[in-house]
């Protein structure tokens, strides 16, 4: 697979709708390095869309990257947030690919357990990065505040060294692991997404339980 497939826009990672373009704009500096502007776009995307695993609809136009900047509340699920990150750096000419796994998350997780029925959240979205003639991995899912919340350290990006998980909170207790890698990616596979989610949360699609997803 030539490296430039993973530069095209798609139907979720739409770099081409103005909207990303005006996003990508405002957080763009010409003095910086390319790798340089991909962690500053790293962190525009981890710090000002706050981390919400509740955040979900399911209905494609949702994980659109031209969906998300336009969100007024200005929050998004970890598959949102690197689908707009994925939208930044291949604009720049940034070959990056999507890739999903199932995590464990071992604390403050109590609320959502309790919502999903189980600790493995499925479908944990990053990115990986074709940066100086390697892929590297990257993860703008989880907000500065909310980091400070449960008590683990942000996970931060150097275009350098992968940066996927908190394995461990600052007092040393496991805080995630990852249970189940399904690949990389050149657009968002929705379908197996949902699919997924029907296998590991049968209730949440249930008529009457309450827990529907948002349609």
């Amino acid at each position: 697979m030539s490296n430039n497939y993973y530069l095209t826009p798609t139907y979720f990672i739409n770099y081409e709708h103005l909207d990303v373009q005006l996003f990508i704009k405002k957080y763009s500096n010409p003095d910086l390095s390319i790798k340089e502007q991909v962690v500053a776009y790293y962190f525009a995307v981890r710090d000002l869309f706050r981390y919400d695993a509740y955040d979900l609809n399911l209905e494609p136009l949702s994980f659109r990257a031209s969906t998300m900047v336009n969100k007024i509340e200005k929050k998004g699920n970890c598959i949102e947030k690197s689908i707009l990150f994925a939208a930044c750096t291949r604009f720049i000419g940034v070959p990056t690919r999507l890739s999903f796994s199932n995590v464990c998350n071992h604390i403050g997780t109590q609320q959502l357990e309790a919502y999903l029925g189980t600790n493995v959240l499925v479908f944990h979205g990053f990115v990986e990065l074709l940066l100086e003639g390697r892929w590297v991995k990257a993860t703008p899912a989880f907000n500065k505040e909310l980091c400070d919340k449960l008590n683990v350290s942000p996970l931060d990006f150097d275009g350098e060294t992968d940066s996927i998980f908190q394995e461990y909170d600052k007092q040393g207790g496991q805080f995630m692991e990852y249970l189940h890698d399904y690949g990389v990616f050149h657009d968002f596979p929705f379908d197996m997404f949902v699919r997924e989610l029907k296998q590991y949360y049968p209730k949440l699609f249930v008529i009457g339980s309450g827990l529907l997803f948002k349609k």
